[in-house]
């Protein structure tokens, strides 16, 4: 996964948690060696997650060499992720190479993170698309967000809960709302019918000169994220952003450990009111690669 996230990071180069909050801390059964990633919740009760796509003797299934990455869902149950299959996406769209997803809250649209061509996944740039859902076809009807210029990258999408507004990641250069370190964290008002507005780049106060990724906006709109500013304890470390009453964040805060490590630490979600959630993280006394924790707020 470490070559993996590498690639990624070069193509887009309820209630707040507290600072004063305790946290138990779960490395989930589902985890092995390959990694788990790519987080979103459904309602409180599914979580989609990204991984390598297995064949039924469980070995990595291929296309042009690369492991395909795909994205799952499962119930979730005391923490435990279960009832696991994969999200039955249309073959006939050819995604061999989904890094992230996330679901609108009436269920109706699926935003997946996808290269731009069948390229190798290093060597091309990531694009958002969006799919609807068809009985016995599965999602299908995939299409790139009309925002999405092919010379950047656009990734990691992130819905909010009344769906008027899509977060995300990417490198876009140009005008005043540029990029201004390897990549940002950006929003845009979703109009319906595959339109939006222009992308926001969200400033300084979430955003900085190094790389910030995955964000996750909350119920209560503190958006979470991973960046590898310094002054972290690690690589990548999770940090938060509450959104003020003007409608814009604050300035954004590392959370402390156990949910950031001396490794890299992002996919942050959490529940409706804040009492639990997962995060994705390779640090030591994992079963492997990035895993899943989970996570109590006591």
């Amino acid at each position: 996964m470490a070559k993996l996230l590498t690639s990624i990071i070069i193509l887009i180069s309820g209630i707040g948690v507290s600072q004063t909050e305790k946290f138990t801390v779960k490395n989930v059964s589902i985890n092995n060696e390959y990694p788990h990633f790519g987080l979103m919740l459904v309602n409180d009760s599914k979580i989609i997650f990204t991984s390598y796509l297995l064949d039924k003797k469980d070995r990595l299934k291929r296309f042009q060499g690369n492991p395909l990455l795909t994205v799952f869902e499962g119930d979730i149950e005391n923490g435990a992720i279960q009832n696991i299959k994969n999200i039955e996406i249309d073959p006939a769209e050819k995604l061999n190479y989904i890094t992230s997803a996330t679901m609108s809250s009436n269920g109706k649209q699926l935003y997946i993170t996808t290269t731009l061509t069948d390229n190798a996944i290093d060597e091309d740039n990531f694009q958002i698309k969006v799919g609807e859902h068809k009985n016995g076809v599965g999602w299908t009807n995939f299409k790139t967000l009309a925002f999405c210029n092919p010379k950047y990258s656009y990734a990691h999408p992130s819905i909010s809960k009344d769906g008027k507004t899509l977060y995300f990641t990417s490198n876009l250069r140009g005008g005043k709302e540029t990029t201004k370190g390897g990549s940002d964290i950006f929003k845009v008002a979703v109009l319906g019918d595959n339109t939006f507005g222009e992308p926001v780049n969200l400033g300084s106060q979430v955003n900085s000169y190094s790389k910030e990724m995955f964000p996750f906006i909350a119920d209560d709109n503190t958006l979470y994220f991973a960046s590898n500013r310094p002054g972290g304890f690690g690589n990548f470390d999770i940090y938060k952003s509450k959104m003020n009453t003007h409608g814009t964040f604050e300035k954004a805060v590392k959370l402390p450990k156990p949910i950031n490590s001396n490794q890299d630490d992002f996919c942050f979600i959490t529940n409706s009111n804040g009492t639990f959630g997962y995060f994705a993280s390779k640090r030591d006394g994992g079963k492997g690669d990035d895993d899943i924790y989970f996570f109590i707020s006591e």
